[in-house]
């Protein structure tokens, strides 16, 4: 057998250890791209996991999920890492380590600092950060030209700060609010780093953060806690000499993984012996698979000295929860180097697409004001120096272009943050990112994960079917009454004669089938009982006794947990199980054991698992076998009931197992046994010939039962699908989980509706296969796609475009088996592909990449840890909170920031064309219609709260909005902001501003000053009326508003003599002036509303009557 080599370095070079020379010519013959890892040979993980102390081990993690690499995005994140303060961490190529055990001083390299950082900037980067975000913004740069240009004396049209208070109050607005979100960063950080974890030294067992953590510690990890970082699994307290690892969090996979110590340190003494011994771990360089390793540890102080291969069953990986006892390992990757942490993107600062359009808007009106400026200098016919003059008629008409927007947008990001914040329908949600709110109103694509997300990843027994008679959770008392009255009857007889017995084609009695399918269940697992003390009863004391209030069931599956928990509801009580027996306890308290022969544990290729074991009061030998049903149907004798059956229980969302039977004589064991061992010796095709002789066995075994099991969803998933169906949303599942986990779940949660056929992608390894599977499935119709990551990356690979095309038809996709990378490669794709929103939504560390890659990432805060909520924009505490999140609050942020940013965008155009018409009438001069406070006033005191009231207006109630999420749909058309409603607010803002200047200019008597009295009241009026002409839903504060800015207007003249003649305004003329000029101005709009809601009311106006 062919040693796995750990030792390559990055380019191929051998280091110096026993069998490099030996494998060097191997090395030289492969090609440059696969000399990094050495694939481990078949059965050296068996070799490990016997020499470790137990057998078997989870098959599932020697398949694995090469992550995608992507074509058109460098990943230049520093894999070996420097921290987040800029202080160099170590070599720039990340490269195969030696970790001494206990010995974080000896090490041959620097390694980065074990921290978790979700920070945008740092305290260098933040204002340079901040500042560059702002500027790289048209407009705000523009301001920040236009404010420096106040500089030059031929520019100046008026007082400094008229220009730079404004830019100064948008900056720092901009950057008080960002300073929050990363101090609340760094706090949520700082509260995940500082976890508490114990480590082992010469001086005893001391307490240590999680950030504290260096490459070479020994870390102490209790049941339920989380690992903080990548280790070598070295001893445990559980007494098979193995552990359970949750890792749903990691790769998204709900079954439970076994892990193996090292044998060498497994055996010592106590815990402390590791520090007393001179070992080490040979580690390969860091990388993304999460599904491989390779490395070998080394103790040199024995004679002679002790070398084990090492693989991914000795691995405890950062991120996955520890299931069952205590556990010690040797930490070998920290920080930016952990598998969890190279599976993520680095976070990034989401730009919305409204923000987009509405600096695309700005851009248009800044062409409008370099058109009118030159207008104004050729109507001069460029004389003088027109050069100056262009750049004071720029100037001049800057307010075309509002400074305001950005702020007036900006706060009303916060309002409808905090509005999500206090709404006690959806409890618990947080906004962790207040610049795109918007975003969450034009979603297209709603990517979820599945384990924790849609389901609670509590399964429950459904349904044990018979093939004549099914049972029910309300049935389940009789099954109960036939395990009784069996064990009964055999307790009244007398004790059977030892040998195996002959059976006879009698027919049986329902209790005795009902027995046969129980007792099947409750043998043919993986499951081991674990006692734990109570406060009453001991550990020790309750493993004797087998005391139930103790007993805790722990596998590798929770279907597994649920099926055993059942047969202990019925009668029939898993109280014990080692290596090589196991024990049953009967109604009657009689415990019956069971020698365990043979397992074959459950892989993805073989999609079953079977026991054989011996009956030590009969001698009886049985072969349990239970699988899925497209295997198991050509193992059992025939029958008419199991396929139409399967189907009936698959499409109620059910989990089905086919559980089945065959007795052996002890001769035909033994001879099985001799085939077994033969095979397991074979250097060549071994696991070819294994399975050749297990499959001799898998031939007409008596089906016993159907079990179905449902995999709890959250509350309320189906009815929020199906919303987000209605609202012209298309849902996505991306889950780590295996096929046939997912597409049950699909059909329980209705992603895929009853009536919607399910085209399964079959496994694709090459580009014919992939082109063949590509036409076929382009011939079906509204169907929903079901396809495995393997099969997802070839089709990517080479028919990315065509792939994508045919997906975004489908009406739902499942993507099964992914990776954290390729989800995050399926959201790029679909922005790329498509140029629509998306959404991810993700509950575990798995989910962050795909997450951070959206548009709008939502992460749900579980009972499995905060990563994914941490690293979202938004946290919700469960998934039915998503549709209101999207329907009504996203819905009216979307609508509120539309008629905000047209608002304040009118709001400058109508001053902007007063200017126009004033410098036209008087002879093209570039002098300011109105100066100083005017100036500011207007944008600030005299209208702002009016304006900025709209984020508060809202069309239909929000119960309403979740009545008909078809209203949603329409947002996704992006009418409420468009270039249609654009020119519509442009052509009102030039007839107002027109209307308004050559009325004053008309009514005045005889000096300037009355044409700035009488416009700028008017122009006050008219926007004080165009908003309250806006607004559909009226709110206590926007009358405040409204009362409050007209109160301050009327207060200030006492003060604005300099620009008003306040004697003038005291006049009935002035009063009867300005009333005509606003009603002309607002009447025409007032009656167009009218007649336009009379002959074609908008949808929502319509729910509203």
């Amino acid at each position: 057998m062919v040693r796995p080599c750990p030792s390559v370095g990055p380019r191929g070079r051998l280091r110096a250890w026993p069998g490099a020379r030996d494998l060097a010519p191997t090395l030289r013959a492969r090609p440059a791209r696969c000399r990094r890892l050495l694939p481990l040979p078949r059965g050296g993980a068996e070799a490990a996991g016997s020499a470790g102390g137990a057998a078997g081990g989870d098959m599932t993690d020697s398949i694995p999920l090469q992550p995608v690499r992507h074509k058109k995005r460098v990943d230049s994140r520093p894999r070996a890492g420097c921290c987040e303060w800029l202080r160099c961490c170590g070599g720039g190529e990340p490269r195969p380590r030696t970790v001494w055990l206990g010995h974080p001083e000896k090490r041959d390299q620097r390694y980065p600092r074990n921290v978790i950082n979700n920070q945008k900037y740092n305290f260098f980067t933040f204002l340079p950060g901040v500042l560059f975000s702002q500027f790289r913004y048209f407009f705000n740069f523009y301001f920040l030209l236009l404010a420096c240009s106040q500089f030059v004396p031929e520019m100046r049209l008026g007082a400094l700060y008229t220009y730079w208070v404004p830019l100064g109050f948008v900056l720092a607005v901009t950057i008080i609010r960002e300073a929050v979100e990363e101090i609340r960063c760094y706090l949520r950080d700082k509260e995940v780093n500082s976890q508490v974890y114990s480590r082992l030294t010469s001086r005893g067992t001391v307490k240590v953060k999680s950030s504290n953590i260096q490459v070479g510690d020994l870390i102490l990890v209790e049941k339920n806690q989380r690992v903080p970082a990548d280790m070598i699994f070295l001893r445990t307290s559980e007494k098979n000499g193995s552990c359970f690892l949750r890792t749903d969090q990691l790769d998204g996979e709900t079954d439970w993984k076994l892990r193996l110590p090292v044998a060498c340190t497994q055996r010592l003494p106590t815990a402390a012996d590791l520090l007393q011994i001179r070992s080490y771990v040979y580690a390969e360089e860091p990388n993304i698979d999460i599904h491989n390793f390779l490395g070998t540890f080394t103790r040199e102080d024995s004679d002679p000295p002790i070398s084990e291969s090492l693989s991914i069953e000795n691995t405890l990986w950062a991120g996955t929860v520890i299931a069952s006892g205590t556990v010690v390992g040797v930490v070998l990757y920290t920080g930016r180097e952990l598998r969890s942490v190279m599976n993520t993107s680095d976070p990034r600062s989401k730009i919305g697409l409204f923000d987009l359009e509405v600096n695309c808007l700005t851009k248009i009106l800044f062409g409008a004001l370099v058109v009118v400026s030159l207008v104004m200098v050729a109507l001069q016919h460029f004389a003088g120096r027109w050069y100056l003059q262009i750049i004071r008629f720029l100037l001049l008409f800057s307010n075309i272009i509002p400074i305001s927007l950005r702020v007036n947008l900006d706060m009303g990001k916060i309002v409808y943050s905090w509005v999500i914040r206090r709404d006690s329908k959806i409890p618990g949600t947080v906004v962790r990112s207040s610049t795109i709110p918007e975003q969450l109103g034009r979603i297209s694509y709603l990517l979820t994960d599945k384990t924790g997300t849609l389901t609670q990843n509590e399964m429950v027994f459904k349904r044990l079917h018979l093939g004549t008679v099914a049972y029910g959770l309300d049935s389940m008392d009789e099954v109960q009454s036939h395990i009784f009255s069996i064990y009964t009857q055999q307790s009244q007889e007398p004790p059977a004669q030892k040998g195996p017995t002959v059976t006879t084609k009698v027919r049986r009695t329902m209790s005795s089938r009902v027995h046969e399918a129980v007792k099947a269940i409750a043998l043919c697992h993986n499951v081991t009982p674990v006692y734990e003390s109570n406060g009453v009863t001991d550990q020790a004391e309750a493993e004797k006794q087998f005391e139930d209030s103790c007993r805790v069931y722990q596998a590798s599956s929770p279907d597994e947990v649920a099926l055993v928990q059942w047969t202990e509801s019925v009668g029939l009580t898993l109280v014990g199980r080692d290596q090589s027996s196991m024990q049953l306890r009967t109604p009657g308290d009689q415990i019956l054991n069971l020698t365990i022969l043979q397992v074959f544990p459950f892989t993805y290729e073989s999609k079953r698992m079977g026991i054989i074991v011996r009956d030590e009061s009969t001698g009886e030998i049985t072969f349990y076998m239970k699988g899925a049903d497209v295997v198991m149907a050509g193992i059992v004798q025939y029958n008419d009931w199991l396929e139409e059956e399967c189907g009936n229980m698959a499409r109620e969302g059910l989990r089905v197992l086919v559980v089945a039977k065959k007795s052996l004589t002890e001769e035909q064991y033994q001879d099985f046994e001799a085939r077994y061992v033969q095979a397991k010796l074979s250097v060549h095709d071994r696991s070819l010939k294994v399975a050749t002789v297990i499959e001799s066995l898998e031939m007409e075994m008596e089906l016993l039962c159907l079990t179905g099991v449902e995999d709890q969803l959250q509350a309320d998933v189906r009815p929020t699908l199906e919303t987000l169906r209605n609202a012209g949303i298309k849902v996505w599942m991306l889950t780590g989980d295996k096929l046939e986990t997912a597409t049950c779940t699909a059909k329980n949660a209705h992603l895929v509706t009853r009536n919607q056929d399910i085209h399964v992608f079959r496994l694709v390894t090459n580009r014919g296969e992939a082109h063949l599977e590509l036409n076929a499935f382009r011939r079906k119709h509204d169907c929903a796609l079901v396809i495995s990551g393997d099969s997802l990356e070839v089709c990517l690979k080479y028919y990315e475009y065509e792939f994508m095309e045919l997906a975004c038809q489908c009406p739902a996709v499942v993507c099964c088996r992914c990776a954290p990378t390729q989800k995050a490669q399926i959201v790029r794709l679909l922005q790329e592909r498509t140029g629509k929103l998306t959404c991810a939504v993700g509950d575990g560390g798995n989910d962050v990449s795909m997450i951070q890659e959206s548009d709008c990432g939502v992460g749900v805060e579980g009972k499995e840890g905060k990563q994914a909520s941490l690293a979202a924009d938004f946290s919700i505490t469960q998934f039915k909170h998503l549709g209101r999140l999207l329907m009504v609050h996203g819905r009216n942020s979307y609508k509120r920031s539309a008629a905000l940013s047209q608002f304040v965008i009118h709001r400058s155009l109508c001053i902007s064309t007063m200017q126009a018409v004033f410098s036209s009438v008087f002879y093209f001069a570039s002098v300011p219609l109105y100066q100083g406070f005017l100036i500011i006033g207007y944008s600030t005191i005299y209208t702002m709260f009016p304006v900025f009231s709209l984020v508060l207006d809202k069309d239909v109630k929000s119960e309403v909005a979740m009545l008909y999420p078809e209203l949603y749909k329409d947002l996704l058309k992006g009418r409420p902001l468009s270039y249609k409603t654009f020119l519509i607010w442009v052509l009102i803002s030039i007839y107002q501003g027109s209307t308004i200047m050559y009325g004053a200019l008309l009514l005045f008597e005889s000096e300037f000053v009355h044409i700035v009295a009488i416009s700028f009241t008017s122009l006050i009026l008219t926007e004080l009326l165009m908003v309250a002409l806006t607004i559909q839903t009226w709110h206590w504060l926007m009358t405040v508003a409204e009362l409050l800015s007209l109160a301050c207007y009327i207060a200030s003249l006492v003060f604005l003599h300099e620009f008003i003649d306040v004697y003038f305004i005291a006049t009935l003329s002035f009063l009867w002036k300005v009333s005509v000029i606003t009603l002309v101005s607002c009447l025409p709009l007032y009656v167009l509303k009218y007649l336009r809601r009379r002959f074609s009311p908008p949808s929502y106006s319509k729910l509203t009557s």
